[in-house]
């Protein structure tokens, strides 16, 4: 629950203009019916939110007078000034029309004159206190100054959040720009390691001419090597066949120098 030392202060006054909108325009009460409220209100009562939304307490109201004078310069002198001027106006064209059939004509008695004078009167001193409690140029000042400030509190707002919006639009354009290059570098890797694999299969399908030359050389030394093995596997079978001969000729030898000894 918010408090408010007084409704006389520039608070209050903004506050009792606000109810006044609302009580009118808001809830659709008659004219009667919101200066009564709103009267009672800069009088006497405490408890603004009984008539309003605002959750509002008044910690010392302002008295009959007090609040009487806070009550013309706020709400009758601010919103009813018009209708009050467009009285008086009226009175004063009954008069002249009274006045200018009476001098034609006796069919107006002095008497409606007389009322006529004296409801113009009357309007007229309502028309004077009226003005009498005119808000001073202060309060408008600080009106204007008021909503001037707070127009220009928006208005840096606005451009904070302007602010805001260009910084996090800077810091997202930084972090795709780092997106960007590490992605370029992933793909400069990605080029390398495609590129050497390239090669390692084209070096595997089709070797080079130095490991050719080699397989040459060693399939000519396999060939060699056979050669020499099938050439010391024919002087072994030629070796064998000598002894072989050797033996039996001299087997037949001792057999015939057996019997021959018999």
């Amino acid at each position: 629950m918010k408090e408010i030392r007084s409704l006389a202060t520039r608070e209050g006054r903004a506050l009792v203009r606000e109810m006044f909108r609302e009580l009118r325009f808001d809830k659709q009460l008659g004219g009667l019916a919101t200066l009564s409220i709103l009267w009672r209100v800069c009088c006497t009562e405490k408890e603004v939110f009984r008539y309003s939304h605002h959750e509002v307490v008044v910690l010392h109201p302002l008295g009959i007078l007090s609040g009487t004078s806070l009550w013309m310069q706020e709400i009758v002198n601010r919103f009813y000034y018009s209708t009050i001027n467009s009285f008086v106006y009226f009175g004063a064209a009954i008069l002249l029309v009274v006045i200018g059939v009476r001098r034609f004509t006796d069919s107006v008695s002095d008497t409606a004159v007389l009322a006529s004078i004296g409801f113009e009167a009357f309007l007229l001193v309502m028309m004077f206190v009226v003005m009498f409690f005119s808000p001073t140029d202060e309060t408008d000042e600080d009106e204007f100054s008021d909503a001037e400030q707070d127009d220009t509190q928006d208005v840096l707002r606005e451009i904070g959040e302007i602010g805001r919006d260009y910084a996090k639009v800077a810091v997202q354009i930084d972090d795709a720009v780092r997106t960007l290059r590490d992605i370029a570098f992933e793909n400069a890797e990605l080029a390398r390691s495609i590129r050497t694999a390239t090669e390692t299969a084209a070096h595997a399908v089709a070797p080079n001419p130095e490991l050719i030359s080699r397989m040459s050389e060693t399939n000519e030394s396999l060939k060699n090597f056979q050669q020499s093995v099938d050439s010391l596997s024919t002087a072994a079978k030629q070796l064998q066949r000598e002894q072989i001969d050797l033996a039996v000729r001299r087997e037949v030898e001792r057999l015939l120098v057996q019997r021959t000894g018999a």
